[in-house]
């Protein structure tokens, strides 16, 4: 009987040391862990014990406790770490005070950021002059500049150098007021000559 409670505790320690080993080191040793005063190769392992499959949960049982959440939160708890409680801390929502009205639509906005309603605009007629280069270039890559002309605009004689070796896509239709021709054209300023200098520099 002795024995036999002897060979058992020899196996599961074993297994243990190859789940430890495997846990930390993701390999099986097979002699790294050995344990001092148990001969274990003189000690066949019997034949019923070999053949049970092991099982960690037999072994262990609910000896670990993992760092996962059981039970989810509840819609109340959700909320009252999110607005506070009155029996607690009440988290009082905060007005915004950065809002602004855009001085074109009177929609209001945040300080630093466009106006929603004006580049809803934007972004529309964005669309429209795309449209109207991929059908007029037909897929072509574009190479050199295009030029939008909406209707009742005409190229001027007297800018034929500002035209040349440009695509031109005319629009069927009248030119926003919002939108103007400064946009399109390339600033007349120089460069700037300047280059950073280190702080080491300046002296």
């Amino acid at each position: 009987m002795a024995s036999k409670l002897l060979t058992s505790l020899q196996v599961s320690l074993q297994k243990l040391e190859q789940i430890i080993a495997f846990t930390f080191f993701r390999r099986f040793p097979p002699d790294a862990y050995c344990l001092a005063g148990i001969n274990i190769d003189n000690r066949p392992a019997p034949s019923n014990v070999a053949k049970s499959k092991f099982s960690l949960k037999d072994l262990i049982g609910d000896g670990l406790l993992w760092a996962v959440p059981k039970n989810r939160r509840t819609i109340e708890r959700r909320l009252k770490r999110k607005y506070g409680s009155p029996e607690y801390v009440v988290k009082i929502l905060k007005p915004k005070n950065h809002l602004r009205i855009c001085g074109k639509c009177g929609h209001y906005y945040e300080v630093g950021v466009l106006c929603p309603h004006c580049y809803s605009k934007v972004l529309e007629e964005t669309k429209a002059i795309q449209d109207r280069i991929q059908a007029d270039l037909n897929l072509e890559p574009v190479e050199k500049d295009v030029v939008v002309l909406y209707e009742n605009e005409k190229i001027d004689p007297n800018s034929e150098e500002f035209y040349k070796n440009k695509r031109i896509v005319e629009m069927k239709k009248p030119r926003p007021s919002w939108f103007s021709k400064n946009l399109l054209q390339k600033t007349t300023q120089a460069p700037a000559t300047t280059s950073d200098v280190k702080p080491t520099q300046l002296g």
